[in-house]
């Protein structure tokens, strides 16, 4: 896999610069990441990861990696990692910016051929509990799941979104996982009041290096199991384990759908299609496949 644009790919050997008069030093609390140093360590025969390039700012390393394996120029397990996006997205096209090398921002392409399509949409749940997992164990801070796709730490009491992943189709046989973790972001930094980061949640750890090799090494088991199991998210154990993550259940939540029309209810499961199931004031209980889900606090 070769990066869309390759002038701006890191030499992890000669140390190439931010951009006109910069460096990638420059900021000695966000030290970049070493392609060469990922690659040895999660590149290994029999393994998922095919291949992880680090580049150092792109537009949306989303869009970058869809478009190379529509083009055959990525195969199952291609990572890609910026250190910078200046076009990241995030769900209904929401724009995700942090400042260079303050967190993680990367995809995944995954081919999961053994699984049948209408299970596919587990594929973004999935990641989430992966990437709650290898955080849980590598930075030691408590995260949770809202459903269906965000990370969310506590700061000072009160729950922030640090988090948030996208999945997308490529081709017709791939999906390409974007996830991006805000992990250094300072209070002086958080785009919105309701933004969080690992540093400001209290993590242990915030090199970037080892939570990276975490969070795939999660994503990796999480998959492995869940393709074996032919998709099922009960016999892979995805289900049970993503509601017991997921912050939302239980509460009440209003869901903003799809034609201006939204829903409140409590967030009472998760059905075997990912969906979140809401019961009503009117005694019904409806999925919501899509939506924008906004907790609700209690009167």
């Amino acid at each position: 896999m070769t990066p869309r644009d390759a002038s701006d790919a890191y030499d992890d050997d000669r140390g190439q610069g931010d951009g006109p008069g910069g460096s990638r030093w420059s900021d000695l609390g966000r030290p970049p990441l070493s392609g060469t140093a990922l690659r040895r360590a999660l590149v290994r025969e029999g393994g998922l990861w095919s291949e992880v390039d680090v580049v150092q700012r792109t537009g949306s390393t989303n869009s970058d990696l869809v478009a190379l394996a529509e083009a055959g120029k990525a195969a199952e397990g291609a990572v890609l990692v910026a250190e910078e996006q200046n076009a990241g997205r995030g769900r209904l096209d929401r724009v995700w910016t942090a400042p260079p090398r303050s967190g993680l921002f990367f995809s995944v392409l995954l081919k999961p051929a053994e699984v049948p399509v209408q299970r596919w949409g587990w594929v973004p749940l999935l990641t989430g509990v992966a990437v709650a997992t290898g955080l849980s164990r590598a930075a030691g801070v408590d995260t949770a799941l809202k459903w269906p796709n965000d990370l969310l730490v506590t700061v000072g009491g009160e729950e922030r979104k640090a988090g948030g992943i996208l999945a997308e189709r490529a081709g017709t046989d791939g999906v390409v996982v974007g996830i991006g973790i805000n992990v250094t972001l300072r209070e002086a930094e958080l785009p919105v009041p309701t933004a969080g980061s690992l540093l400001l949640a209290g993590a242990a750890n915030t090199d970037r290096d080892p939570l990276l090799r975490a969070v795939l090494r999660s994503l990796e088991q999480w998959y492995g199991t869940w393709r074996d199991a032919g998709g099922d998210p009960a016999a892979s154990g995805l289900q049970e384990t993503y509601a017991a993550g997921c912050s939302t259940l239980g509460r009440t939540v209003r869901a903003e759908l799809p034609g201006d029309r939204s829903l409140v209810g409590e967030a009472v499961a998760v059905d075997g299609d990912g969906r979140l199931v809401l019961a009503t004031k009117e005694g019904v209980q409806e999925p919501v496949g899509a939506g924008d889900i906004v907790h609700l606090r209690p009167e």
